[in-house]
């Protein structure tokens, strides 16, 4: 199969699907081959598929005269067979993942939806996204929309990277703020990943700490700052015991 597209077939079918138990099926269906290779069947009857097998090991297809188009699907030990006697309809689609619109493409003047990311329905662009991030109504100069993302505070940047960089903002706003625990050192903004305040003597000292998604609500007993998150308030250090000798912010 091409990355990215949908085939769909239309007609008259008989339909097997053998692993455990053997079922067979005829009828006027609609099948759908998925580009991860999920195989689903479906008649004109409820929302569940006659058959389906997920994210299939193998798809192929022939076509001849004598015997028309046949599917064949395996995972394991299970297949399921689909020979078209009559069909109806044939095609391969582009296809995308499905998301709440956002705002318009720059680029091409397509869809931009979030799903995982963000990314435009038109051309295909697209860009990461923290999970925890807003996206807003406001744009960036490019024409991209800017989001709202809390590391300590909360910060609005273009959706490109290139553009606005997150990592910069926290870095201009934390880098050096705050002391190592381990050897009062300098805790540095760094992305390993995701973004961490790590000790500037690493690797001597190895101490570093996810930066979390919320806002600075004072400090932790420990020293290190508190965060108000949206799971509670918690010290830099998850692992922190200390919490509750915290003072509160005024």
């Amino acid at each position: 199969m091409l990355d990215d597209t949908i085939r769909v077939l239309a007609g008259d079918c008989t339909v097997i699907a053998d692993g455990t138990d053997r079922e067979e099926y005829r009828g006027r269906v609609t099948v759908i081959v998925k580009p991860d290779n999920t195989v689903l069947v479906h008649d004109v009857d409820g929302y569940q598929p006659v058959a389906w097998l997920t994210r299939a090991d193998s798809v192929s297809s022939t076509s001849d005269p004598t015997n028309g188009f046949t599917l064949l699907a395996h995972k394991g030990d299970q297949t399921i067979r689909i020979a078209a006697h009559e069909q109806d309809g044939f095609g391969q689609y582009p296809a995308s993942e499905a998301g709440t619109p956002v705002g318009d493409c720059p680029d091409c003047g397509g869809a931009l939806v979030r799903s995982s990311g963000v990314h435009c329905v038109g051309c295909g662009e697209r860009y990461g996204v923290p999970a925890d991030a807003t996206i807003r109504d406001d744009y960036c100069e490019c024409g991209l929309p800017r989001m709202r993302v809390e590391r300590g505070l909360a910060f609005h940047v273009c959706l490109d990277r290139n553009c606005e960089s997150l990592d910069e903002a926290v870095r201009n706003a934390f880098d050096r703020e705050w002391s190592c625990p381990e050897c009062d050192g300098d805790l540095r903004i760094l992305r390993r990943g995701g973004l961490l305040a790590g000790c500037e003597h690493y690797p001597d000292c190895d101490a570093g700490f996810v930066i979390p998604g919320g806002v600075l609500d004072g400090d932790c007993g420990c020293g290190l700052p508190a965060f108000e998150t949206p799971s509670g308030r918690r010290c830099l250090d998850a692992t922190c015991e200390r919490m509750l000798e915290a003072p509160l912010s005024d």
